[in-house]
């Protein structure tokens, strides 16, 4: 996990992760933009693949810019709308922020990674395309009121989610509810994937030698339940062959597969009469 500093893409720090441990298969779960810091969860070989079955939640602290609307819905924007914004009070903003907690419709920002007709809505948006796009079912754990600075027209707030939602449209819908328009100035993610700041390293440790220890694919996939192979059913297992699976879980459960050895053997999903169907075998047979 890196803590990602501002001013670089997930991109690049995934290519300063391939120069550090001298490997190219690398990938990262959950983008930053370039402007926003905190936890980046990075897989380093195999370790890709595992990637999916990580948990997906977020949480964030960050700053909504009150009387301020962009196209990009934050502070990296061009300017469309600015003005006052309205006297507001704790009690005011509680009442304003209650409509954003639990399940709910959000629309993307127009400058975003979602995909519209096979291309990035940020390259089209940037062509000068006016993109209206569609609003997706996202879930707000938590919503917390952090402080209010009148005087700059900033609120400031601990935001807990479900993957794929945009605090950058959080920061624009509060403001279209006040009446004042509203843009993300800063943002932090501070938990994601199951993992948070204090299991982060900054950018400059990879130039250590060696470079920092990687966490245990079994402890990143602890939130999982696990099954335990015998030493018969290893070669089975190799091959592909489903499992039979003795525990109570609910179909397509997705179960971590150890191996004799106590490592790492893949991953499976329980299907029906209670088996366990391959999904992903690591050194599989053949």
């Amino acid at each position: 996990m890196l803590d990602k500093p501002a001013g670089l893409s997930s991109h690049g720090c995934v290519g300063r992760v391939r120069r550090a441990y001298g490997l190219k298969r690398v990938g990262h779960g959950g983008t930053l933009d370039p402007a926003v810091t905190g936890v980046l969860p990075i897989a380093l070989g195999p370790a890709t693949r595992l990637l999916p079955y990580l948990s997906g939640d977020k949480t964030y602290r960050g700053r909504i810019q009150l009387g301020l609307r962009t196209d990009s819905d934050d502070l990296e924007g061009t300017p469309l709308q600015q003005g006052p914004w309205p006297h507001l009070d704790a009690t005011a903003l509680e009442r304003a922020l209650g409509g954003f907690r639990g399940t709910l419709a959000q629309r993307p920002p127009a400058v975003s990674a979602v995909h519209v007709n096979g291309q990035r809505a940020y390259k089209l948006a940037r062509q000068g395309q006016t993109l209206e796009l569609a609003a997706r079912t996202v879930t707000i754990h938590r919503l917390e009121l952090l402080g209010w600075d009148p005087a700059l027209g900033q609120v400031e707030l601990l935001v807990s989610c479900s993957a794929g939602t945009y605090i950058r449209s959080l920061a624009r819908d509060l403001g279209e509810l006040l009446g004042c328009g509203g843009c993300l100035a800063s943002l932090r993610r501070t938990e994601a994937l199951g993992f948070d700041l204090d299991q982060s390293v900054p950018l400059e440790a990879l130039e250590q030698s060696p470079p920092p220890a990687l966490v245990s694919p079994l402890q990143a996939l602890a939130h999982l339940p696990q099954h335990h192979l015998a030493d018969d059913d290893l070669a089975g297992w190799r091959c592909g062959r489903s499992q039979p699976c003795g525990q109570a879980l609910p179909l397509d459960t997705a179960v971590v597969v150890v191996g004799p050895d106590g490592n790492l053997a893949g991953m499976a999903r329980l299907q029906s009469e209670g088996q366990l169907q391959p999904r992903l075998v690591l050194d599989a047979a053949g």
